[in-house]
């Protein structure tokens, strides 16, 4: 693990773009004179702010905060229209969390202008008393629709939902967190109730489609991608809601190489997407403004972060 004193300093130098190798700024060249909206995502970073080392068995040399925040930086200044989204668990996995518990994380992803972060259940892992603490030092809003918190430490720092406008075009952000019984230690979560995620979703899909006057909607979700049970999972939240264009998804730390489509009751299609854990993949969207279909024109890919030429 990095010293702090040396980490924060390498962090400093994310706004020069230092970490960025030529290759990889070339490589992602995007021109159009089609209006496109940039959504970058990620999930379950998992505090993982240093590389995997170079020894081990997976992902040897990969993720990297600093890469992933040179890359972004770059992105940024060859699009005009970006919004960055987090599916949550950026707490716990490394010594950087059992140290600074999760403050570093939201600090250097403050810096990287993120837009929202979803709450994954590992958000958890100090209490709500320890999740606020380190909450204060998130500039962005942290997104659960589905947790009542209002009897909580994290009264302040939690909200439903978010809408950002660009150019006119309205998109309407929610988070669901996964039931926590059965997963977080019952002291661990306290006070905070969970509510069903189908029913929170359909009122969310109302308040920011009727009253908030959005074009689109995306949900951020914890929830998982798929299960062999009847846990609710991203795949049943898109085929019982309508009106939910993209889910950003968590938890299952699922590698999905290509958006999947899935059919929900209005017989259009939900975009679910996840990229993987550890922040070893900076997922990328380009949301088409000309097109005027339900769904929009959606191109998805991803960028293996650290991967060499």
């Amino acid at each position: 693990m990095t010293s702090r004193r040396d980490f924060l300093k390498q962090a400093s130098l994310i706004t020069a773009g230092a970490f960025l190798p030529k290759s990889l700024a070339e490589r992602f060249q995007f021109s159009s004179s089609d209006p496109v909206i940039t959504i970058l995502y990620t999930n379950d970073t998992h505090a993982r702010l240093d590389p995997f080392p170079e020894n081990a068995r997976e992902f040897a040399g990969l993720g990297g905060i600093a890469q992933r925040a040179s890359l972004i930086k770059k992105i940024r200044s060859q699009n005009k229209h970006v919004l960055l989204l987090d599916a949550g668990d950026v707490f716990q996995g490394t010594p950087w969390f059992d140290v600074y518990g999760g403050s570093v994380d939201l600090r250097l992803m403050t810096e990287m202008k993120y837009d929202a972060m979803a709450v994954g259940n590992h958000e958890f892992d100090r209490g709500p008393e320890g999740f606020a603490e380190a909450a204060k030092k998130a500039g962005f809003p942290i997104l659960a629709s589905n947790y009542y918190v209002r009897e909580t430490p994290l009264n302040s720092f939690v909200q439903r939902q978010l809408v950002k406008e660009f150019d006119g075009f309205r998109i309407g952000i929610f988070g669901l967190g996964i039931r926590l019984q059965g997963v977080v230690d019952n002291s661990l979560y306290g006070d905070v109730r969970y509510f069903d995620p189908i029913q929170i979703s359909n009122r969310m899909v109302q308040s920011l489609r009727v009253h908030q006057r959005c074009d689109y909607i995306i949900c951020l979700s914890h929830l998982g991608y798929k299960y062999s049970d009847d846990r609710i999972d991203d795949v049943k939240l898109a085929q019982q809601v309508e009106g939910i264009n993209l889910i950003i998804g968590g938890h299952t730390h699922s590698f999905l190489d290509y958006p999947v489509h899935i059919q929900n009751p209005s017989g259009n299609s939900t975009i679910i997407t996840q990229m993987g854990h550890s922040g070893v993949r900076l997922g990328r969207l380009g949301l088409s403004l000309n097109d005027t279909t339900e769904n929009k024109a959606l191109t998805g890919s991803f960028y293996t972060i650290g991967k060499p030429d």
